[in-house]
Order: structure tokens, then C-alpha cells, then sequence
């Protein structure tokens, strides 16, 4: 019932934004090249600002810092030292590569020295074979290790433990339940895949559908759904920006952002972790000094973030960043994968969370992998980004043959669950 109180509450969302003409805060019109101008009311930047100031963390104290390197460069030592006498006395524990002459090596050898030599010892910590659905709580298989972590041994008994690592932020991840329910549903109705991209096979009812929902969920113009959330970044990214673009990207932005713009050949500036800062001096510079070495000017900017970083825990100072843009006249993707259905007051992530337009963003992306307990992810924004978008789409991730394998594979089963929901 939880459940469905809160789809009940998403949709009523959607019904009240589209009857509703004011923005959240202040007002906005349209302005030229596509770009929206919009006013703020003081009380509004300073609420947002005391937001932004309350998702800082303190300092870690130096003695503890101290302590924790010292530790760490303590447990490097020692394993050298065993490593060392192991050489000596003829007991080897290096693996080594056999007849691998002429070859690239399979391995870094200071990863594998991390991993046998400190990661080994607390390792118990981690990777614990679960046997339940990632839900509230999981249960855990007990193992034992006579070894001191080198392997372990099953002992047949089962612990029941409270779950503070998922990413099944709502609960709609269950093995029981009117979302297990639907899925089961849907697999027996319409099958669980098309076996191929859109560009192949068209579109379907159900996708469409789907991606009229995000769009209306988000309150942006237009939405794309996609079969893996990862390649949501990794594969539309190189898209949107290429040779004579230049992307601000923040230092902990995930790896599958990291990759996207990668290949997208596009110049890469990182700017510090939320720091506005820095971030500003990176557009000044860039708006002065243009591109290297021919100083022309960039063809686009591109600032790139994320609502919430997962390693981290810290939220993106999205209405400091939205200013920013907009004064240096720069585009803005914002990686929601975390913070949409997790945070704000009717679940749509950071932008609701502070009260900003959605239109000043002028990229969002999000999985259904988080909240949503499903697969997949979206882009969503304003039609006339969407069209060089699906343009570009449809030359790079339609058709390459290593998009295909995961490009829209299993949205048909992915889109039913989602529509569902409501």
C-alpha cells in the first residue's frame, strides 16, 4: 500500500505542474537561440544557498588522518617485507604469467601486491554472498576463513542483517509485491525483449509511452529511455560534445561519465569537487583564452555533474552551478542516477529538491536502476537539444554493433514495469 501511495503521489504530481503556468520560483520566458531567461526573488537565491551550505561535511581532524596513513604505509611495508622473505625461502605467493613472452601483461603487479597484501586481510568486509532480494533487509551466508582471508568455507547457516548498502532507495526492488507482480505480467503478455535496437525494429507502443512519461514526470520537453544505465553516459555523451567542445567535468564524477566524454574527443577540464570557485575561473579562462594554441573560441561548453555522488554522499550545488551557466553562457548535464526518486519533496530528484527550474538544465539523466528497482536510463531535456541528439543517436548508438547488444534490448519488459508503477 506504501507502494502505491506513492505512485498515487507522483501522478497527482504531474496533474498539479500541468495545470499549473508558474514555475516554482520566480518567472521565465523564452529567449533567443533556445536559451530561458530566468528571475529568481532574493529570498529564493538565499534559501538556496542555505540549502547548498548544508550538504557540506567537516574536516576530517588531522591526527585521524595522520593515523589512517601511517596504518595504511604500515601494512605496504609489511607485505614488501613478507614478499621479500617469500622470494628467499622459495615460497612465492607473486603469481606469474607463463608463456606470455612478446605480450601485453594480463595484470598490474601493484594491484595484485594490494590486493594479497592489505585488501586481503578485511576483505570479509565486503563481497558477502547474499541469498534475498536487496530489500530493506538481505540475508547473509555465513563463511569462515582458516587462512586469514586467502579462501572460505560456506558454514551452512544464514544471518538476517539490516541493508544500509543498496541502492533500492523506495523498496520497489522485492520478490513479492504488486511490482514483481507486474513484471511477471508483462514477461508472460509481451515477452521480456525485442532482441534488437529501434533502429532495426521500430518503436514500440510501450516505449513510447514510457518516455512521454519520464518527460511529463520531469518537466522537461522530451525524454529518450535507453536499456543500460551505464551506457547512458558512456554512449550519448560522445553525442553531445566532440573535437572543439570543452567539458568542465567535476574530479568525482562517476566512471561512466568519465568514459562518455573520453570518447567523445572533446577537450576535458576537471574542476574541484563543488567548488564553484574553481569552476568559475575555469569558464573565465576558457571564455578568454579560447582554445589552445589557435585561441579561437569553444564551439560549446559543457559542464557536467552529478545530483548526488554516491562515494561521496555530497549533493551538487545545482542553483550556484544553474547561475554560473547561465552568466557564462554555458550548457549544463546533470547525472541524476542517484538523486532522482531519492531526494525532493515529490521525489524528482535535485532539481525539486532546491526549487529549480527544470528548464534550466538544459541536459538530466537518470536510471530506473536506483529507485525505481528496474533497468535502464533516460535523457531528458528540451526539443531542440533532442533533435542533434537522436540525430547523432541514430548515426553512433543505432547503429554500431556493440550498442546493439544492449542498446533498447529489454525495454519492452523495462517500459511495461515503469508505466505500472503509476
Amino acid at each position: 500500500m506504501e507502494k502505491e501511495g506513492l505512485v498515487m503521489e507522483m501522478k497527482n504530481c504531474i496533474e498539479m505542474e500541468e495545470n499549473s503556468k508558474k514555475p516554482l520560483n520566480g518567472t521565465y520566458k523564452n529567449g533567443k537561440n533556445g536559451h530561458t531567461h530566468y528571475s529568481v526573488k532574493v529570498k529564493d537565491i538565499n534559501h538556496h544557498k542555505n540549502q547548498s551550505e548544508e550538504a557540506e561535511f567537516e574536516e576530517i581532524p588531522l591526527h585521524i588522518a595522520l593515523q589512517t596513513y601511517i596504518s595504511y604505509g604500515l601494512l605496504v611495508l609489511v607485505g614488501y617485507i613478507k614478499e621479500f622473505f617469500g622470494r628467499i625461502s622459495g615460497v612465492n605467493v607473486i603469481p606469474e604469467e607463463k608463456g606470455r613472452t612478446g605480450y601485453a601483461p594480463l595484470f598490474s603487479s601493484f594491484e595484485s601486491f594490494y590486493t594479497r597484501n592489505v585488501f586481503r586481510r578485511i576483505r570479509d568486509c565486503w563481497n558477502r554472498p547474499i541469498c534475498s532480494v536487496p530489500g530493506a533487509y538481505v540475508t547473509l551466508m555465513d563463511r569462515i576463513s582458516h587462512d586469514h582471508g586467502w579462501t572460505f568455507r560456506f558454514t551452512g547457516t544464514r544471518t538476517r542483517c539490516m541493508n544500509f548498502g543498496s541502492y533500492n532507495y523506495l523498496g520497489f526492488a522485492e520478490a513479492s509485491g504488486p511490482c514483481a507482480e507486474a513484471a511477471i505480467e508483462t514477461t508472460k503478455s509481451i515477452g521480456s525483449s525485442v532482441c534488437s535496437s529501434r533502429h532495426e525494429v521500430g518503436n514500440t507502443r510501450i516505449q513510447l509511452e514510457l518516455e512521454s512519461l519520464v518527460a511529463r514526470f520531469l518537466g522537461t520537453e522530451d525524454a529518450i529511455v535507453f536499456g543500460m544505465g551505464f551506457a547512458t553516459n558512456s554512449l550519448n555523451l560522445p553525442c553531445l560534445v566532440q573535437k572543439g567542445d570543452l567539458v568542465l567535468s567535476d574530479e568525482n564524477n562517476h566512471a561512466s561519465l568519465i568514459l562518455g566524454l573520453r570518447l567523445s574527443g572533446a577537450t576535458i577540464q576537471v574542476f574541484k569537487h563543488n567548488d564553484m570557485r574553481h569552476l568559475e575561473k575555469k569558464l573565465k579562462d576558457a571564455i578568454v583564452y579560447g582554445q589552445p594554441r589557435t585561441r579561437r573560441p569553444w564551439r560549446k561548453i559543457l559542464i557536467v555533474v552529478e545530483g548526488i555522488y554516491s562515494m561521496e554522499g555530497t549533493i551538487a550545488k545545482l542553483p550556484e552551478i544553474i547561475a554560473l551557466k547561465k552568466k557564462y553562457k554555458a550548457y549544463l548535464y546533470l547525472d541524476e542516477a542517484h538523486s532522482i526518486g531519492a531526494i525532493g519533496s515529490r521525489g524528482k530528484g535535485l532539481v525539486d529538491h532546491f526549487g529549480c527550474n527544470p528548464k534550466d538544465v538544459d541536459i538530466l539523466m537518470g536510471t530506473f536502476t536506483k529507485s525505481f528497482g528496474s533497468a535502464g536510463g533516460y535523457i531528458a531535456g528540451n526539443k531542440v537539444s533532442f533533435v542533434c541528439l537522436v540525430m547523432r543517436i541514430t548515426n553512433l548508438l543505432r547503429v554500431e554493433t556493440a550498442a546493439k547488444q544492449f542498446r533498447l534490448t529489454n525495454l519492452t519488459l523495462v517500459s511495461s514495469y515503469l508505466i505500472g508503477l503509476r
